[in-house]
């Protein structure tokens, strides 16, 4: 029997999010194919109860709140670490004889106390942390969070660093996480981002609108949206759908009072997926240099075209099924361009997709190395 111990940043159920997503996904791939699975879950608030997806995927879940002590901030190790701390994860941890996989580095306070102690241990890599908290600091205009973010992206430099060594095994989800590793460690091995996509959709070949969706809460998010609504402010012609649950008014009084932009809220997976399936276009910007977006598969899988900018992958077989552009003046092109064509890459998408970015395969990579004692 194949047993392991997940220790993940948050509850990762509703996968709503990046680094959620990849977690809640490879639980579900890896249980489907046999993992046993005891899963740890730092929170801000232990929940009440556990959801029926989660219960049927794993043996054993159990929860710890992410200390709230503001000295932490003070502390060596990066907050995001020091406030994920317990000792009754090193308890449950030590119940059960398996290996242990780390889901960002966030998670592995306790790491020390496993070492050399007969316990196998895995890292999946979320980000290049330094880099991540250096891109929100560039990206944020509050003073006291970019402060804040700068010295986590000091701290996590000399963390991770330090760390990545000490693993059996680095899962990165990226090419540029899988080289930075490999620059640091021999134990770097590539498994893509896991994303809950199984089929490619067949669509028509035009849609309505032009689709941008996301968390309008995190600076990054907001810098493309503001860039996104610049684009099409100046462009009348085209209808822009804005998609997301999380506006704040700013952003609500910004898009009112643009004809052919409107504001769409999100709600469920199903309006996504219709939103989705009427979009002619998808516009995925980012400014931060961190690996694959997770939302770059939901366009690939459920939508028609897909316009990028090159911080939203750097993996060469997903940047062909795109349309491409470095800079807003490229961005402009692609969307006169699309908007006249026939969507017609159903087929293409379906041959690289399928089959070499598949959960289940990604799932088995991650046993074959875990195990293959």
């Amino acid at each position: 029997m194949k047993e392991l111990h997940i220790i993940s940043f948050n509850y990762p159920y509703p996968p709503t999010y990046g680094g959620i997503i990849d977690v809640y996904y490879k639980i579900k791939a890896l249980s489907e194919i046999g993992v046993v699975i005891h899963l740890h879950c730092f929170v801000d608030k232990i929940p009440q109860k556990v959801d029926d997806e989660i219960k049927s995927l794993v043996a054993n879940i159990f929860f710890y709140e992410k200390k709230k002590n503001p000295m932490l901030y003070f502390s060596r190790k990066p907050f995001a670490a020091a406030i994920r701390n317990s000792e009754a994860l090193l308890k449950n941890l030590n119940t059960y004889k398996a290996p242990l996989l780390f889901e960002g580095l966030q998670t592995t306070a306790v790491i020390n106390c496993f070492k050399n102690k007969g316990f196998k241990l895995y890292l999946r890599l979320h980000n290049n942390e330094s880099a991540y908290y250096k891109g929100l600091a560039k990206s944020e205009k509050n003073i006291f969070k970019k402060i804040i973010y700068t010295l986590e992206s000091f701290k996590f430099h000399h963390y991770q660093n330090k760390l990545l060594k000490k693993f059996d095994a680095v899962f990165c989800l990226s090419q540029k996480e899988y080289m930075e590793t490999s620059n640091l460690s021999a134990n770097a091995v590539l498994v893509h981002l896991f994303h809950g996509n199984e089929v490619v959709k067949n669509l028509d070949k035009k849609g309505d609108y032009f689709l941008f969706h996301g968390d309008l809460t995190t600076s990054d998010n907001k810098k493309a949206l503001d860039e996104t609504i610049s684009l099409f402010k100046s462009l009348p012609d085209y209808p822009l759908i804005v998609a997301s649950d999380r506006a704040n008014e700013s952003i609500k009084k910004k898009i009112n009072k643009i004809e052919n932009i409107r504001l769409v809220p999100i709600e469920n997976d199903d309006n996504l997926h219709l939103l989705f399936e009427n979009a002619h276009a998808n516009i995925l910007l980012s400014y931060q240099n961190s690996g694959t977006k997770v939302k770059l598969f939901n366009a690939l899988y459920n939508s028609r075209f897909v316009i990028i900018n090159p911080n939203i992958t750097d993996d060469k077989d997903l940047i062909n099924l795109c349309s491409y552009g470095s800079t807003i003046e490229e961005i402009r092109a692609h969307i006169m361009t699309l908007a006249e064509q026939n969507y017609n890459l159903t087929a293409e998408r379906k041959e690289i997709l399928q089959q070499n970015y598949s959960d289940k395969a990604k799932a088995k990579e991650i046993v074959a190395v875990i195990f293959k004692d």
